[in-house]
């Protein structure tokens, strides 16, 4: 059976885009791969964090993928900094990396550019390697990602190869698997960009926690444009193409079907009928979320799911540090 990595950082509360495009998908993936999905709390204090809002946000996201329909008995759910070869690995592929590479990650030239590299923390420029660790560690075969961390993929992929050729031939070199663009959930306020979590307009992002009230308004706000039909067509009726995208998955119902339930209906029904499917996908999901939140349950399978990380992690690290001459080699007595 094949390996998936996945790791989500736990920065404020997932969309109904991160949802469709990769949570909904992890749940299949349980079925035929062994999978870890990693709560990367490390990688979230490249940036500053309140240490109590961050303790919240990796409870929150954990919480989530379970109610989302990640299955423990299936798969391993564990954070991060709970599993010290990840850093241990991650030090030691610093050092196989070159500056001159991790400088030109578009990340961190993006916010090296606006901030100055004064201004930056040097875990924006070292946490590619980190990344890399934590895809090594369990022989993942594959990795499921957004076009943007493509990049970071791809310096995974060089960074296990040279390590290979350099000490010893140890790591899987990952496959980078990107999601059909179809699974692309754009924000309901500028729909030629993506949904994000991180978007300053609330009203942009349907987030996985909203209230059947709140998405609904939020649904009713979306901007369409002037024509008042329900018609798929990308270039000219992004907006209007982003709710028959996101109607069609919630529902289950294809995108030729809804346009022709709302022939000659206006935008007023289209939008209701969206905003229901919607709630009907994430109240189940928000009522298993209330469950878990605070029950020793969630703690369980946290611990259960770090034991059983660290002790494939530990196999290959002490492979790696074998491969590279650290420590000592006992004697047999």
């Amino acid at each position: 059976m094949q390996t998936i990595f996945s790791g989500i950082q736990p920065s404020g509360t997932l969309t109904l885009g991160n949802y469709l495009g990769a949570m909904k998908h992890f749940v299949d993936m349980q079925e035929e791969y062994d999978c870890y999905f990693c709560i990367v709390d490390e990688h979230a204090i490249t940036v500053p964090q309140d240490r109590l809002e961050l303790r919240k946000n990796i409870r929150s996201l954990a919480a989530i993928y379970l109610a989302s329909g990640i299955d423990a008995d299936r798969s391993t759910l564990f954070i991060q900094s709970e599993v010290a070869a990840h850093t241990q690995l991650g030090w030691m592929l610093q050092c196989v990396s070159y500056i001159g590479e991790l400088e030109r990650m578009t990340q961190f030239k993006d916010k090296s550019a606006s901030g100055g590299k004064e201004g930056v923390s040097s875990g924006l420029l070292t946490y590619p390697p980190l990344m890399a660790a934590d895809i090594l560690l369990y022989q993942t075969d594959i990795v499921p990602v957004g076009e943007d961390q493509k990049q970071h993929l791809e310096l995974t992929r060089n960074l296990a190869q040279r390590f290979n050729n350099k000490y010893n031939d140890i790591f899987t070199i990952p496959e980078v698997r990107i999601p059909k663009v179809g699974a692309r959930i754009m924000s309901l306020q500028d729909p030629t960009k993506k949904m994000s979590k991180s978007d300053e307009n609330q009203k942009a992002s349907i987030f996985m926690l909203d209230d059947e009230k709140k998405i609904m308004k939020k649904v009713k706000s979306a901007v369409t444009d002037s024509e008042g039909i329900v018609k798929y067509d990308k270039e000219n009726k992004p907006g209007v193409s982003n709710l028959l995208t996101i109607h069609s998955i919630c529902s289950g119902v294809s995108i030729e079907e809804l346009e022709q339930r709302y022939e000659g209906k206006g935008y007023g029904d289209f939008k209701q009928g969206v905003a229901e499917s919607i709630i009907s996908v994430l109240k189940p999901i928000q009522d298993r979320y209330h469950e878990l939140i605070d029950s020793e349950e969630l703690d369980d399978i946290l611990d259960q799911g770090a034991d059983k990380a660290s002790f494939e992690a530990q196999k290959m690290l002490r492979k790696a540090k074998k491969a590279m001459g650290l420590g000592r080699v006992k004697k047999k007595k």
